[in-house]
């Protein structure tokens, strides 16, 4: 299945429609600290949003929801459920993702049969409670290196702080693309287009000097 380069984090079904109507294709939908009923109303206002405009609805940590609304996929951090139970809940149509901050979390995911991995974060950010380290860009060229020795090849989607100038940088490193939050927050309108033309022209470049 096909896994977007760009992936935008939100709370907000309002946020989440003037990503999709600026261009994005891909939501993950990030609830914490609030009770169920609030939790199933916000994910059935943003599945109706990318329907509109046939973008993906990935629910974080929340299987049951998933399943409930047929939302496209579930993501899952290093606390919540294990990859393997939630593919063994939601079966192989639904995309699962896997937050990932060390080479050990990788190879558990890719194992247990994710369909993509968060790797980050790239620096710090205030969005995201319990920060891992940080492993800036050396550390991405680490770890990457690595899956490619090992044959690990499932999409790498960084996170953390992510601005447009950091997209050449990264995807030259080896990962498929960018999952973003604040940025995208502040200025959805500008800011899509443009994380869409860095990660277009960064994919080309790569493509011409593999050739």
């Amino acid at each position: 299945m096909k896994i977007s380069q760009l992936h935008y984090i939100t709370a907000s079904p309002e946020q989440a429609e003037a990503a999709c109507r600026a261009g994005a294709d891909w939501v993950q939908l990030r609830i914490k600290n609030r009770n169920a009923a609030d939790w199933k109303a916000l994910a059935l206002e943003t599945l109706a949003v990318c329907r509109q405009y046939n973008a993906r609805l990935i629910i974080n940590d929340n299987v049951a929801l998933v399943a409930e609304l047929g939302a496209d996929g579930v993501h899952v951090g290093k606390e919540d459920l294990p990859v393997a139970e939630a593919r063994r809940r939601l079966g192989d149509s639904v995309i699962i993702g896997g937050t990932a901050n060390t080479l050990d979390n990788i190879r558990a995911h890719h194992a247990a049969g994710a369909d993509y991995i968060g790797l980050g974060p790239y620096r710090f950010t205030t969005t995201k409670e319990k920060l891992s380290p940080i492993l800036g860009l050396e550390g991405y060229r680490h770890l990457l290196t690595t899956c490619a020795s090992e044959g690990l090849s499932l999409p790498i989607i960084a996170i953390g702080g992510i601005e447009v100038a950091d997209i050449p940088a990264l995807l030259r490193e080896g990962v498929h693309g960018i999952a973003v939050s604040g940025a995208i927050t502040r200025e959805p309108a500008s800011q899509v287009p443009a994380f869409w033309q860095a990660i277009q022209t960064a994919t080309s470049f790569s493509i011409l000097e593999n050739r």
